[in-house]
């Protein structure tokens, strides 16, 4: 119970929760990856902004900011983007 408050939250199982529908979803897939020169930006197919992946293409200021290169960021903005199809119920 969290100190100082008298109401518990309790947590469902993962077992327990329903799986939601693509209709139901808050961001639905399909996820795309875009560029701007800065940042990989991962939205969904509304257009919604997910996530940014910072990178630097100038060596100096990559390690001097420890950003990514630009490459390691694509890798990591194209596995975002595939989350929703790699957490699809199996049937």
């Amino acid at each position: 119970m969290p100190s100082g408050s008298g109401d518990r939250i309790d947590a469902q199982p993962w077992s327990q929760m329903q799986v939601m529908t693509d209709q139901h979803r808050r961001f639905p897939p399909p996820w795309d990856v875009d560029d701007n020169g800065a940042c990989f930006i991962v939205r969904d197919v509304n257009g919604q902004a997910l996530g940014y992946v910072y990178y630097e293409n100038e060596p100096g200021r990559r390690a001097a900011a420890g950003l990514l290169t630009r490459d390691e960021a694509r890798r990591i903005a194209i596995n975002i983007a595939k989350l929703p199809e790699q957490l699809k119920p199996q049937r």
